[in-house]
C-alpha cells in the first residue's frame, strides 16, 4: 500500500468500527477512574491509623491490580487492532481478556529487550573508545532498535508469540522488508496528524474546559485506533 492509502485508511477505520470505539473508550475510563479511585485510597492510609488505614490501603492495592489488569488489556486491544491491519481486516477486535492481557505483558518484555540492548552495546563501547564516537554509536544503535522495537511490536500482534517478536534479526530485516522511507513518511504523517488533533482540542478547551475534557477522551481513543491500525497496514506490505 502507498503511504497515502495507508493514511486514508487508518482515518477511516475508526469511524467504521464505531461501536469498538466505544467499547475502548469506556475500558479507558474504567482504568482512569480506578486509578484514581487507587489513589484516593492510599492518600486516605497515609493520613488515617488503624482499621480505617488498613481499609484504605487494600482499597489502594485492589484498585492498582485491577488498573494494571484493564491497562493490559487496553494495551493487548490495541494489539489485536495492528493484527487486523496486518490482515487488512475492515472490522474490530472483541474482546478476548485473556489472550489480550498476555500479549501486553509480553510487548513489555519485547521493548524492555529492544532498549536495553543498545544500552549494553554503547556502556561496553564506552569502556574502549572516545566520547563522541560512543555518542554517534549510541545514536544510530538507538535509531536502529527503535524501528526494530516498531517492527517487533508487529510481529507480535501477528503472531502471538514472544520468541518470534524477540527474533532480533529477523526484526531489523523487516525494517529493509517494509523501506526505511516508508516507515519514516508513515510516522512523520502520524506525528503531524497528532499535533493537529492536539491543537484543537487545546482550542476547545480554552473555550469551554468540560466539553475540552469530552473531545479530549473522544480523540485519544480514535488517535490509539488510528495510529495502531497504520502501524499494521504498514506491516502488512
Amino acid at each position: 500500500m502507498s503511504i497515502g492509502s495507508i493514511i486514508s485508511d487508518a482515518l477511516a477505520y475508526p469511524l467504521n468500527n464505531v461501536k469498538a470505539l466505544v467499547v475502548y473508550l469506556v475500558l479507558a475510563l474504567i482504568a482512569a477512574f480506578i486509578g484514581g479511585s487507587a489513589l484516593v485510597g492510599f492518600i486516605g492510609a497515609y493520613h488515617t491509623t488503624g482499621f480505617s488505614s488498613a481499609a484504605f490501603a487494600g482499597m489502594g492495592i485492589v484498585g492498582i491490580i485491577v488498573f494494571v489488569l484493564v491497562y493490559f488489556l487496553i494495551e493487548g486491544y490495541a494489539l489485536d487492532i495492528v493484527k487486523y491491519g496486518i490482515e487488512r481486516r475492515n472490522d474490530s477486535p472483541g474482546i478476548d481478556f485473556g489472550r489480550q492481557v498476555s500479549n501486553a505483558i509480553k510487548l513489555i518484555v519485547v521493548s524492555f529487550v529492544y532498549f536495553i540492548v543498545p544500552v549494553i552495546i554503547t556502556f561496553v563501547l564506552g569502556l574502549f573508545l572516545r566520547n563522541w564516537l560512543v555518542s554517534i554509536i549510541a545514536l544510530i544503535l538507538f535509531i536502529v532498535f527503535a524501528l526494530a522495537n516498531f517492527m517487533a511490536k508487529c510481529r507480535l500482534a501477528k503472531t502471538d508469540d514472544l520468541g518470534a517478536a524477540l527474533a532480533i534479526g529477523e526484526a531489523i530485516g523487516d525494517i529493509s522488508r517494509v523501506g526505511i522511507v516508508k516507515i519514516l513518511g508513515v510516522v512523520a504523517i502520524v506525528v503531524i496528524i497528532l499535533l493537529i488533533i492536539a491543537i484543537v482540542v487545546v482550542l476547545i478547551n480554552k473555550l469551554n474546559g468540560m466539553l475540552g475534557n469530552v473531545v479530549l477522551a473522544i480523540a485519544s481513543v480514535y488517535f490509539a485506533f488510528f495510529y495502531n491500525r497504520a502501524v499494521g497496514l504498514l506491516y502488512s506490505d
